[in-house]
């Protein structure tokens, strides 16, 4: 009787619900959504099999008005690359943007009719975009500083930062994967190779021509040409190093054409060698001495300095293309302290937290890239960094540096031609069992919306269709 009861009054109350909803002109969906997540995205989930204990969303008003959503909202998860909104907006805030970073060419032996009668110093300061053409323009600068032979070594000056040893295959057994590198105060070019391959006039074998200098016979292809699409034509090809000589093998699709392959097989200072006597040798200068690691004197005089593009810059970079490397450069500049640690590093994140009154106390930043099975941070946590962000002076370098839905970055090819399409900027981020995005929003009625959807699970690969539903449902509304 009891249920008869309630049942009768639950429906007299949907019925009062529904004249409601018909006179008011809103939908009885949009109504009742403040508890859980819209229809849409709980159908795509259940079509994935994604239950929604491994689901955390959090949607807000950038005018710090309650959630629209929030679901499972304080869960501890991993963020994937989402965490580079937290190391990029502290940097901005921190250093400010335009922080740049500086590395120099040093020596403490005479300069005399060009020959300098000693060793050369490089003396990195963490430079997080020291690429090829950055390290050309600063051996062109030692060479107008009136360099032109070398006749000592060339020492690395790496002091600026104090790291424990780097295991590039420890995250995934990708150890040759450029995303892999780790941080270091003297970072060249990413510490990556460049090949271009292509498949020869008679499509008989497939060439791989280096496009970094100093990489001369040094990598030897045994690909086979191979029919159909391209495809994901990287899982295709095994890399393998014999020496210091990079062996590719598998099969490449002749319809690929030309493809990019990057990769970072050497060790950091055999890397340096090799490009630094390439380029050397390109400007018209000499050296018939070694790479070796060291510290710069005291005494030693500045021959010339290079320096990085601004912060804002390089957090646009990060932010747009995730660039793990880059984003642990930043990291690991925001210690004050020299030589800087990654513990000194989170410890300025987290005073810096707690200046804003931002508590996290599921936070584990690991190495601020989000390349990491340690990160952890919550969908509430991020929204409220998303709100601070947005108060904050360098709001726009910070929003200037996220994808753009469908026209840029690492979203170029996703939510196009649909009402989200160039109105959310977004940071994604994904790893085995990680599928994560948080940004800003615009929806047709002119308000901006704070979006936070984390996804930790066995099957959050297929959980793209919930999270473009959401953003999708929320670009459509009205505002309000």
């Amino acid at each position: 009787m009891t249920k008869t009861v309630r049942h009768t009054s639950s429906q007299g109350f949907s019925a009062r619900l529904l004249r409601l909803a018909a006179f008011s002109g809103l939908a009885v969906v949009q109504f009742a959504l403040a508890a859980g997540l819209p229809v849409p995205v709980v159908n795509a989930l259940k079509e994935a099999g994604i239950p929604e204990k491994s689901v955390a969303v959090l949607v807000q008003r950038t005018d710090g008005e309650p959630a629209l959503i929030s679901h499972n909202a304080r869960a501890p998860m991993n963020p994937a690359s989402v965490m580079k909104l937290l190391t990029t907006y502290a940097a901005l805030e921190i250093l400010g943007p335009a922080y740049t970073w500086k590395t120099e060419a040093l020596t403490d032996r005479p300069l005399v009719d060009g020959r300098l009668q000693g060793d050369l110093y490089l003396r990195g300061g963490g430079d997080p975009r020291l690429t090829l053409e950055q390290f050309w323009l600063f051996l062109r600068q030692l060479r107008t500083a009136g360099v032109s032979a070398i006749e000592g070594d060339l020492v690395l000056d790496r002091s600026a930062f104090a790291l424990p040893p780097h295991h590039p295959a420890e995250f995934d057994n990708e150890p040759l994967r450029p995303y892999n590198v780790g941080p270091d105060a003297l970072l060249i070019n990413f510490k990556s190779l460049r090949f271009i391959l292509r498949a020869d006039a008679e499509n008989t074998r497939i060439e791989a021509r280096p496009e970094t200098p100093g990489v001369d016979h040094r990598v030897r292809s045994q690909l086979t040409p191979g029919s159909g699409g391209c495809g994901d034509w990287r899982k295709r090809l095994k890399i393998d190093l014999e020496g210091e000589v990079v062996v590719l093998r598998g099969i490449y699709p002749i319809s690929c054409g030309g493809k990019a392959l990057n990769l970072s097989p050497w060790s950091a200072n055999f890397q340096v060698e090799r490009l630094f006597r390439a380029l050397w040798r390109e400007l018209g200068g000499t050296w018939r001495g070694h790479v070796r690691d060291g510290v710069a004197p005291a005494p030693a005089r500045v021959l010339a300095v290079h320096q990085s593009p601004a912060l804002g810059e390089i957090v646009r970079e990060i932010n747009k293309f995730s660039n793990n490397v880059m984003a642990r450069q930043v990291l690991l500049t925001l210690d004050a302290a020299r030589p800087a640690t990654l513990e000194g590093a989170r410890g300025a994140v987290r005073a810096w937290l707690s200046d804003k009154a931002l508590m996290m106390p599921e936070l584990v930043i690991d190495n601020g890239s989000g390349l990491s099975r340690k990160g952890r941070v919550s969908a509430e946590s991020l929204a409220r960094l998303l709100l601070a962000a947005w108060q904050s002076p360098v709001m726009p370098e910070l929003i200037g540096s996220l994808p753009l839905a469908g026209i840029d970055g690492t979203l170029r090819q996703r939510l196009t031609g649909g009402p989200v399409t160039g109105r959310a900027h977004l940071k994604t981020g994904y790893l085995e069992n990680v599928r994560a995005l948080a940004g800003y929003l615009l929806d047709n009625g002119g308000k901006r919306w704070i979006v936070v959807f984390l996804i930790n699970d066995p099957r959050s690969g297929q959980g793209k269709p919930a999270v473009d539903a959401l953003l999708q449902w929320l670009a459509e509304r009205e505002g309000g």
